[in-house]
């Protein structure tokens, strides 16, 4: 590994920490474009280049949610009732998702990807500052709930915040809770993720040396030891400024990555 790879590292994993502390996103919407870039500069066989992205920035959420959630649960924000309620689905979630993305060439991963960042990037743009609260589902809805952002996360390697939050927010869960919570819901999101991530693509031939099926692991060390003391940072922030306005220019820079996913 070059030392301008490793700082490349290094810089995603303290952009992804902070974002996943302060807004919920789990810090893949950063580190999956990221690695994208920087795995086609270090030229990485060009058919498994996103897949290693998605399954490394998995790998990378373990340790990121897991800091950003330690850091909302000593300040007693987050809702474990909803967590316990919602990890099987996001569990069995994750194991269809990355599934899926084993069946999908890189061209199919990098439009659906750049899809939904322009949905996250619009969703934050535009989002309302008054919601009609709804009940929490029943255990089938949650249950089904959960596999969706599960299998949706996984597909794409992000944590889950970006649908979680919404969701929970709409169910009345106050933001600043749905935020944490989502944030504890994001490790199991990952870890079986990162499972499946492994098995879809133990043996394929192409693979970069220090890589296990579709996770680069070089690459998860670099961005884990800046992502993991960067996530507190962000979760102090959310606790301790409006956010909104930081939120609307993360969006229009989510805007930005898109469009450039989108035209390939």
């Amino acid at each position: 590994m070059s030392w301008v790879e490793l700082a490349a590292y290094l810089g995603t994993g303290v952009v992804a920490g902070v974002m996943a502390g302060l807004l919920g996103v789990g810090g893949g919407i950063v580190v999956v474009p990221a690695l994208v870039w920087i795995f086609a500069d270090a030229g990485f066989v060009p058919d498994w280049i996103f897949h290693l992205a998605v399954g490394t920035s998995l790998a990378t959420l373990i340790g990121t949610g897991s800091a950003s959630a330690y850091s909302h649960h000593r300040r007693g924000a987050v809702r474990w009732d909803l967590v316990r309620s919602l990890v099987p689905g996001l569990v069995i979630g994750a194991w269809i998702g990355s599934a899926v993305a084993g069946l999908l060439d890189q061209d199919w991963l990098r439009r659906i990807f750049g899809t939904f960042l322009v949905y996250v990037a619009l969703s934050m743009l535009f989002k309302r500052t008054r919601e009609d609260a709804h009940r929490i589902p029943g255990a089938v809805g949650i249950g089904l709930v959960a596999t969706g952002i599960g299998s949706l996360s996984a597909l794409l390697g992000i944590g889950g915040g970006t649908i979680t939050v919404p969701f929970l927010s709409r169910s009345g869960v106050d933001i600043r809770r749905a935020v944490a919570t989502s944030a504890a819901c994001g490790p199991p999101i990952a870890l079986a993720g990162v499972i499946g991530f492994v098995a879809v693509g133990w043996g394929r031939e192409g693979l970069p040396p220090g890589s296990t099926g579709f996770v680069y692991w070089p690459a998860v060390a670099g961005i884990l030891l800046a992502s993991a003391p960067s996530a507190p940072v962000g979760a102090h922030i959310a606790h301790s400024l409006p956010i909104l306005v930081l939120a609307r220019i993360f969006a229009l820079l989510v805007l930005v990555v898109a469009v450039k996913m989108l035209l390939g």
